[in-house]
């Protein structure tokens, strides 16, 4: 990662089975989940009743980007077109890393059905990729990155001082 990013620089379970999770009776495991009796979404996995399944991305809309990036952990928000080469390229990184850190939510955001989401967001070039840290926008860059700088990224988002993200927002508020 170049000093030119900006970064302000949901680990499930409580056990030591690094191959399986419990959660709230829910078995989370590194491909997928499973429970026979409730159906829901936890994190970027689909939970269906009695079926393992895991949805690597979501797609975000203006009627659920807010609700997707105020929540608590990171997630992560890739802002395409389909007729962006960049875009194209950049997508089978964002999804394998997707399935490799399934404690984040990867968001898809169509910068061309959802223009509004996208001007509100001044997104100008694409891809753009946001991460956003208990609600909070750690990183915004646009253009494509490659794997290990995906990797490096997303290590340093997990690896941040929250609670002096929160002390430097909070002066931000405050000057401004």
């Amino acid at each position: 990662m170049s000093a030119g990013h900006a970064l302000y620089g949901v680990v499930l379970g409580a056990h030591n089975d690094p191959f399986l999770e419990l959660v709230s009776g829910l078995i989370v495991y590194p491909l997928g989940v499973y429970d026979k009796d409730i159906s829901c979404t936890l994190g970027n996995k689909a939970i269906r009743k009695g079926v393992r399944t895991i949805m690597a991305t979501i797609d975000v809309t203006e009627d659920n980007f807010e609700e997707t990036v105020t929540g608590e952990g990171i997630t992560l928000v890739d802002a395409w077109a389909d007729w962006c080469g960049p875009c194209k390229r950049f997508a089978p990184v964002f999804e394998k890393a997707s399935e490799e850190h399934t404690d984040a939510t990867f968001a898809k955001l169509d910068t061309e059905a959802n223009q509004g989401l996208a001007s509100a967001l001044e997104i100008q070039s694409i891809p753009t990729l946001m991460i956003f840290r208990d609600g909070i926008l750690v990183f915004r860059e646009a253009g494509a990155l490659p794997p290990a700088a995906l990797e490096d990224l997303l290590k340093q988002v997990k690896d941040l001082d929250m609670e002096e993200v929160r002390r430097q927002v909070e002066e931000q508020n405050a000057q401004g």
